[in-house]
C-alpha cells in the first residue's frame, strides 16, 4: 500500500510503512526536543522558557506589580506556545510553588496550591504573578547578543532558543518529563554547592568526578527531610546518571509524643495521616492511640503520633511507619537532558558541569563580543562628533549651504555614513563647549573598556576568571544553606505479624491423642482441663503470645507453630496433625516455647544432649527439620530453656543417680546427637536397662527438689554440691527412698 503526495503537479509515492515510520519519528523528536526534556544550558523545557520570557516581555520583573496569571498565559499561548491553556498554567504554577521548585522562578499571589494538594491552586483568572528575583539568573543577559533567536510558531515574532543562564539551572531546580522512548528525572541541588563545583572545575579542569562529588554530595530538595541514601550510592548515581535516593521525614519526641516536622518532597501530610489511620483501623498499630495534625502557618508541617504508653519503643514504631507509609520515599534519578549539541543524552554529574561551563563560556564570549562591537561603534560615532566639534563653523556652513550636506560632510572630513548621520542628528543644545568635554571623557572610558574586553577575549585565563567571579557573585546573591541534610540511616523495617502481637502469657497444652491448644496465663492446671473421652493431659509449656512453639516428635524432628494461631483452651483444641506433617508412626513427644534467641537444652533418654537456640529449631514448612539424632530405641526428653550463662544442669538416671554440672560444658549445636550428659554403661544402654529419666536446669542459688512418690528431697548449697561432677560422669546415688525419681522441680529464691 502506498501514499501519494502531490507537489506542484509532481506526485511522490511512499509506502505506508515508510510514511508512518517517518511521521512517528518526527513526532517523537518533537516530543523529545520541544516538550519533555530540559536543555542543559538553562535547564528549562520550551513551555517554561516561553512563560518566563513572556513575563519579562510584559514587564513583570520582581519589582513590578502583580498581574493576572491569565494575562501571562494568554500571551504565552498567543505568541509562542499554541497548546492547551490548562497545561501551560500548570507549568506556570509549578514554577511558583516553593515546595515543588528549590528556587522558584515565579512569585505568585493568591492560591497556588499546598503541599497537601499541589493541584488545589485557584484558576488563572483569580491568581496574580510576577517573576521571582531568581529569574534574573536566566534573563539578565538576554538582550546582549548571548543566544540565538528563532521565529515563533507563525513566524511573526522571535523568541530565544535558550535563555543565557548564569548558573546550571538544570541541576538547581531539576525536573521530570516523559518523552517517547525516554524520560528524565533530575532532582534539585543546592545553589552554593553547584556553584562551588563549577568554580573548582574552572580552576582545575582535570578534576575527577570524586572531586566534584565532594562539593556536591547529593541532591537538595525543597523540604527539610533527610536524604538517607549512603554516600557511595549517591556517588554511583552521579557516575552513571541513573539510580535513586531515599528521603525520610524528620521527627522528635515531645512530652512522650512523636512529632513529625518535615516530610519528603511532594509528600502530603494528609495522605500520611490517612495511611497511619488505615493501619490503626486494621489493628496493625496497637501501639498508637491517637493522631493529630497540628500544622499551621508558623509550623507548615506538624503531625503528632501519640503512643499508647511510655513503654513503646518510638524508634521501632517510626521504623515501621517509614517502611509502610510515605514518611520515607524513594526518588528515581535519570539525568537525561538535551545537550549543547542538541541531542538527548544521560550524563554524569561531571559531564553536565563541564558541558555547561563550555556553553557558559560561549555565552559570555558572545556577550563580550557584542559589547565590544557596541563600544567600537560608539567610539566610531564619537570620533565623527569630535571632527564636527573641532570644525563646528565649517560643518554648520555645509549643513546650511549644501543641497546634499551628508555627502559633502563625508567627502570633506572623510566620515563614514554612520558618522555623518550622527552629526546631522545633533541637537543645537549639544553644540555647547561642555559637550566636547563629555565626548572626550566618554571616549576615554570606552577606550579603557575596549582594551579590557579585548584582553579578556584574547585570554582563556581572564575569561575563566570572569566566569568564576560572575558565578560567585550570583551564588552570593541567590544562594542559601542546604535544606535536606545528608544522614546515613539503617533501612527501615516494618513490624512483622509477631511484632504486632501482645506478649501476653500463655500455656501450650498437648493431649495424649495429639490435640493442641493455648490457655491464657502461666498458672494453669493443664491436667485439670477438659479433654475428650479417652484422652488426657500429656505435655505443657509456658510461653508468650508472640513467641513460637517448638514441637519435637519421636524421631527427633522439630516443627514450628505460631502460638497466637493456636485455638483457645476454652475448647478441646485442634489435632496437631492439622498444623504439621508427622512421619508415619511418629508422635509429638516434647514441646517448648521461647524467643528466637533463647537457648534450649535438647536431650534423649540415652544420656546425650546439647544446647541449641529456638531460631535454629524453627522450621518454615509443615514437614519440619531434623534436630535431635536419637540412638536406637531412645526417646526425646522434655526440652528446657537455659536460664543463664552460669546455669547448672541436673540429670537423673533410672538407677537413682544424680549428676550436676555447669551447662556450659555441653556444646552448642544446630542439630545432632550431642555429647554424653550422664554416663550409662554401654551394656545397660544397649539393653535400655538404665536410662536418663529426668533433666532440668537451675541457677546456682536455686533449690532442686527431687520428687519420689510422696517424698520430696530439697537440695541446695553444700547438699547440691555433693552431686556435682564433670559432664559424662556416673553421678552419685540419691538417698534410699529417693532413687525412683518421678520428677525434678526448681524453687527460685
Amino acid at each position: 500500500m502506498s501514499v501519494e503526495t502531490t507537489f506542484d503537479g509532481d506526485t511522490e509515492q511512499l509506502s505506508l510503512r515508510d510514511f508512518t515510520e517517518k511521521a512517528y519519528l518526527d513526532y517523537s523528536m518533537y516530543v523529545i526536543l520541544d516538550r519533555a526534556l530540559p536543555h542543559l544550558g538553562d535547564g528549562m523545557k520550551p513551555v517554561q522558557r516561553r512563560i518566563v520570557y513572556a513575563m519579562s516581555e510584559l514587564g513583570l520583573k520582581a519589582t513590578a506589580k502583580y498581574k493576572k496569571s491569565a494575562r501571562t498565559v494568554g500571551d504565552v499561548l498567543g505568541k509562542f506556545h499554541p497548546h492547551g491553556d490548562s497545561a501551560c498554567y500548570e507549568a506556570m504554577v509549578l514554577m511558583a510553588q516553593s515546595f515543588s521548585y528549590r528556587y522558584p522562578l515565579i512569585d505568585g499571589q493568591g492560591n497556588w496550591g499546598s503541599p497537601d494538594d499541589p493541584k488545589s491552586f485557584a484558576a488563572m483568572r483569580y491568581t496574580e504573578s510576577r517573576l521571582a528575583p531568581y529569574a534574573e539568573v536566566l534573563l539578565k543577559e538576554l538582550g546582549q547578543g548571548t543566544v540565538n533567536w528563532v521565529p515563533n510558531f507563525d513566524g511573526t515574532l522571535d523568541e530565544p532558543e535558550v535563555l543565557p543562564a548564569r548558573l546550571p539551572n538544570v541541576l538547581l531546580n531539576g525536573g521530570t518529563g516523559i518523552a517517547v522512548g525516554m524520560a528524565t528525572d533530575i532532582p534539585s541541588h543546592n545553589l552554593r554547592e553547584v556553584a562551588a563545583a563549577c568554580c573548582h572545575l574552572l580552576d582545575h579542569p582535570q578534576a575527577t568526578l570524586e572531586d566534584v562529588c565532594a562539593l556536591v554530595p547529593g541532591p537538595d530538595m525543597p523540604t527539610e527531610a533527610e536524604i538517607i541514601t549512603p554516600a557511595e550510592e549517591l556517588k554511583k548515581l552521579y557516575a552513571t546518571g541513573k539510580g535513586s535516593f531515599r528521603m525520610r521525614a524528620l521527627w522528635s519526641r515531645e512530652e512522650g509524643e512523636i512529632v513529625i516536622t518535615a516530610l519528603p518532597a511532594q509528600v502530603s501530610g494528609a495522605k500520611v495521616l490517612e495511611q497511619i489511620a488505615a493501619q490503626m483501623q486494621q489493628k496493625k498499630l496497637p501501639m498508637v492511640s491517637d493522631l493529630r495534625d497540628e500544622s499551621d502557618h508558623e509550623n507548615p508541617t506538624r503531625l503528632v503520633v501519640v503512643p499508647r504508653s511510655n513503654r513503646i519503643d518510638c524508634d521501632q514504631l517510626m521504623a515501621h511507619l517509614f517502611a509502610t507509609t510515605d514518611l520515607e520515599r524513594s526518588y528515581r534519578v535519570n539525568l537525561n537532558m538535551i545537550g549543547i549539541d542538541g541531542r538527548p543524552q544521560v550524563k554524569d554529574l561531571r559531564q553536565i558541569l563541564v558541558e555547561w561551563l563550555s556553553w557558559r563560556t560561549s555565552v559570555v564570549r558572545r556577550r563580550l563580543e557584542y559589547r565590544l562591537q557596541k563600544v567600537r561603534d560608539r567610539l566610531h560615532i564619537l570620533e565623527g562628533l569630535m571632527v564636527a566639534y573641532l570644525n563646528i563653523d565649517e560643518v554648520i556652513a555645509i549643513i546650511r549651504e549644501e543641497e546634499k550636506p551628508k555627502e559633502e560632510l563625508m567627502r570633506r572630513f572623510e566620515l563614514s555614513d554612520v558618522q555623518a548621520d550622527a552629526i546631522l542628528d545633533l541637537k543645537l543644545r549639544h553644540l555647547a563647549r561642555l559637550e566636547e568635554i563629555k565626548i572626550r571623557g566618554e571616549q576615554d572610558e570606552l577606550n579603557e573598556e575596549r582594551q579590557r574586553l579585548e584582553e579578556t577575549l584574547d585570554s582563556d585565563e581572564l575569561m575563566r576568571k570572569l566566569i568564576r567571579e560572575e558565578i560567585e557573585a550570583t551564588a552570593e546573591e541567590f544562594g542559601d544553606e542546604r535544606r535536606s541534610p545528608l544522614v546515613e540511616r539503617k533501612e527501615a523495617q516494618a513490624f512483622s505479624e509477631k511484632d504486632l502481637l501482645s506478649a501476653d502469657p500463655v500455656t501450650v497444652v498437648l493431649s495424649k491423642q495429639g490435640w493442641i491448644r493455648a490457655a491464657k496465663g502461666h498458672e494453669i492446671d493443664a491436667a485439670g482441663l477438659n479433654y475428650k473421652s479417652g484422652d488426657g493431659f500429656k505435655l505443657a509449656s509456658p510461653g508468650r503470645m508472640n513467641q513460637p512453639c517448638i514441637l519435637l516428635d519421636s524421631t527427633g524432628r522439630s516443627y514450628t507453630l505460631e502460638t497466637h494461631k493456636l485455638p483457645s483452651a476454652r475448647g478441646q483444641g485442634e489435632p496437631v496433625t492439622g498444623h504439621v506433617s508427622l512421619p508415619k508412626g511418629a508422635m509429638v513427644d516434647a514441646l517448648v516455647c521461647g524467643r528466637d534467641s533463647d537457648a534450649v537444652l535438647l536431650a534423649s533418654d540415652a544420656g546425650y544432649g546439647f544446647i541449641t537456640r529456638i531460631d535454629q529449631l524453627t522450621s518454615k514448612t509443615k514437614n519440619g527439620k531434623a534436630a535431635l539424632t536419637l540412638p536406637k530405641g531412645a526417646k526425646v526428653l522434655q526440652p528446657a530453656l537455659v536460664p543463664g550463662e552460669d546455669a547448672l544442669l541436673a540429670a537423673v538416671s533410672s538407677e537413682g543417680r544424680l549428676l550436676v554440672f555447669p551447662v556450659t560444658e555441653l556444646p552448642e549445636l544446630a542439630r545432632g546427637k550431642g555429647n554424653k550428659v550422664i554416663n550409662i554403661p554401654s551394656a545397660r544402654a544397649a539393653t535400655r536397662e538404665e536410662l536418663m529419666t529426668q533433666v532440668i536446669l537451675l541457677n546456682p542459688e536455686d533449690t532442686l527438689v527431687v520428687n519420689a512418690g510422696r517424698q520430696h528431697l530439697k537440695l541446695k548449697g553444700a547438699e547440691l554440691d555433693h552431686y556435682r561432677g564433670e559432664r559424662g560422669r556416673r553421678g552419685n546415688k540419691l538417698p534410699r527412698g529417693y532413687q525412683k525419681v518421678d520428677s525434678l522441680e526448681v524453687i527460685s529464691d
